[in-house]
């Protein structure tokens, strides 16, 4: 048992401890997880994770959630003294700010400090401050989803001088982790809220700083998993829906009955051109009708492609042109299933159907700086202003694709649409690289 000058007796002996007793530090650590797992029980908390950019009352909601179960945890710091280990207000306020921005942090760090005003006046502006820094710190990253990548382990010397694209990113989870270092140098020279029974030698300080980094980290990476886990099942869910809306629209029953006619006439004349279309008709419905492809390289993508588009060449005759230019290092880089074929068919319906004399369909792709660009586009009639200005909003297919490419790279991809009256519509895409394990789960 350990008194308090620091001397534990075991069979009546009298032993000196050590100045560093790490088991608070652990059971400080144990409660974080324990916090950020029931949070990420509840789908309300969920929905607001998933969010990049909240409104006003989605920010209110967020601190909500916060305050209520930080709250709780100081709460239970200053009425049961023997269990200050579970006061976690500071890195409560400093992780509202940090996923949420000024105003969730601010407005968690005053409610979280709510139980500990009456004895600790400090108590309030030191966790708002500490909400409004997590705020700062979520402004300076290069991109929203760098909070979530946090690791204080990829810190490396190499890539961050060799490599100018990690340089930001490298430079960032450095300025992270110096943060949380700030916050917790800020409780230590006020002594607020001590771990007790940590100890108070040079080690015990170091290890209270190294836990509260832990504590920042772990929920960062808990509630980061969930988030992967909801993009897959929403990615799952609009490629199923691409899948449908090729089925009940680009593959309709209009496509079906025309094709067949054309079958049916070739097999007098032209019977080889007849199983030949057969064969690619075949094979686009056996690649429409697959359930489990979440991605594919981008060399399958074109030859699905290109049968769906010889079909429409055998109906049209020379009126309408297939063109590639494609760099021969993207064949073999992954893009989500159905990347393309929504796209080849805004071209059809909106550019060429209406065009007496046809008109050409080229796809042209390129990869720098591990990224994809892919471009479709046409000579055909052009998109009305109108149309054009909701197409990425309404427009079924091309909605699709532009939604999945959301769930699946937040901010770091680009699709914009270029179309001019009576000379053609560009669709143009810059994608980075798949994640080689977000590829694996798909």
């Amino acid at each position: 048992m350990l008194n308090a000058e620091g001397f534990s007796y075991y069979n009546g002996n009298r032993t000196r401890m050590p100045d560093y007793y790490p088991v608070p530090l652990l059971l400080k650590l144990g409660v974080m997880a324990s916090i950020a797992s029931i949070l990420a029980r509840f789908n309300p908390f969920k929905s607001l994770l998933m969010l990049e950019n909240r409104t006003l009352h989605q920010r209110v909601a967020l601190s909500l959630w916060l305050a209520v179960v930080f709250g709780a945890s100081v709460a239970t710091g200053v009425f049961l003294p023997n269990y200050k280990v579970a006061n976690l207000g500071l890195e409560g306020s400093l992780l509202a700010g940090l996923i949420g921005g000024y105003v969730t942090g601010l407005l968690s760090g005053i409610l979280i400090s709510l139980p500990a005003v009456p004895g600790d006046h400090v108590a309030l502006p030191v966790l708002a401050g500490i909400g409004v820094f997590g705020g700062l710190l979520r402004d300076l990253a290069p991109d929203p989803e760098e909070i979530w990548r946090f690791s204080f382990f990829d810190l490396s010397i190499y890539r961050f001088f060799k490599e100018s694209r990690y340089y930001r990113r490298a430079s960032f989870h450095l300025l992270f982790f110096v943060g949380i270092l700030l916050a917790e140098a800020v409780r230590q020279g006020l002594h607020r809220w001590p771990v007790e029974g940590a100890g108070h030698g040079a080690l015990a300080t170091a290890a209270q700083y190294l836990a509260t980094v832990f504590a920042i980290f772990i929920p960062l990476k808990i509630w980061n998993s969930m988030r992967n886990e909801k993009k897959l099942e929403e990615q799952e869910r609009l490629l199923a829906e691409a899948r449908l809306a090729a089925l009940t629209s680009q593959i309709n029953p209009h496509f079906l009955f025309n094709t067949l006619n054309s079958v049916s006439s070739l097999i007098r004349t032209n019977p080889d051109q007849a199983r030949l279309m057969v064969g690619k008709l075949s094979a686009v419905l056996r690649r429409l009708l697959r359930k489990h492809e979440h991605f594919s390289t981008l060399r399958d993508e074109l030859s699905f492609i290109e049968d769906y588009l010889s079909i429409e060449v055998m109906r049209f005759g020379d009126k309408l042109v297939f063109e590639k230019d494609v760099a021969e290092d993207t064949l073999d880089m992954l893009v989500p299933s159905m990347l393309l074929q929504p796209l080849v068919e805004n071209c059809i319906k909106h550019g060429l159907s209406s065009k007496v004399e046809g008109g050409t369909i080229r796809i042209r792709t390129r990869r720098a700086e591990a990224k994809l660009s892919v471009l479709v586009e046409d000579d055909g009639t052009g998109i009305a202003e109108s149309k054009l200005a909701t197409l990425l909003d309404r427009g079924i297919g091309v909605s699709n694709v532009n939604e999945r490419l959301k769930v699946l790279f937040g901010n770091q991809y680009r699709m914009w649409i270029d179309s001019q009256a009576g000379h053609g519509t560009r669709i143009q895409i810059e994608v980075p690289e798949l994640q080689t394990d977000l590829a694996a789960a798909g």
